[in-house]
């Protein structure tokens, strides 16, 4: 009598390698999309944090009934804003992301970007202050954040309002500058 050989189960090497292939070919196509997504999610985030301590100043210098200033620094490749009390420019960026400001002069919020960060920050002026009797700014500052996937501009008006528009690239509910 002749044996019979059992029926075999499972997936031999090939078989599964197969979908492990079709998967990682999928995969690499992905990725540079995947890194895309990253960085607008980074500029949309860095451009809600500035609008965050933006209006942060302005309520700040009321509550505090002193004038408090942003200054905005471009320096080796580094950008940052730092939010303090005292005289405009009495701040810069530390090269470790620490605020480094004169003697009296307190800081009270900043952001740091530095060389090789996906967002770089512009502003068309170098300091603005906030006054606290009347709630504005002074001088208006137009505030650019640039990513390799696009830009973001902050626009502050006299009265402290903040509005945002996209300089370029394809932004879902921002209109363009």
């Amino acid at each position: 009598m002749p044996s019979r050989r059992p029926l075999q189960t499972g997936f031999s090497l090939v078989e599964a390698l197969i979908p492990l292939t079709i998967a990682g070919v999928l995969l690499g196509g992905a990725l540079p999309s995947l890194d895309s997504f990253k960085q607008r999610r980074q500029l949309e985030g860095s451009a809600a944090q500035l609008e965050t301590d933006l209006q942060l100043a302005r309520s700040a210098a009321v509550a505090a009934n002193s004038v408090l200033r942003m200054d905005f620094v471009n320096a080796d490749g580094r950008s940052c804003y730092v939010l303090h009390d005292g005289p405009a420019r009495s701040c810069s960026c530390g090269r470790d992301g620490i605020p480094v400001c004169a003697d009296g002069t307190t800081a009270l919020r900043s952001a740091h970007f530095v060389t090789g960060h996906a967002v770089q920050l512009r502003s068309n002026v170098a300091s603005i202050g906030f006054d606290p009797i009347k709630g504005t700014v002074t001088p208006t500052a137009s505030i650019r954040l640039d990513a390799p996937v696009g830009q973001l501009r902050l626009v502050v008006n006299v009265m402290g309002r903040i509005r945002s528009c996209a300089g370029t690239g394809d932004w879902p509910g921002q209109r363009r500058c």
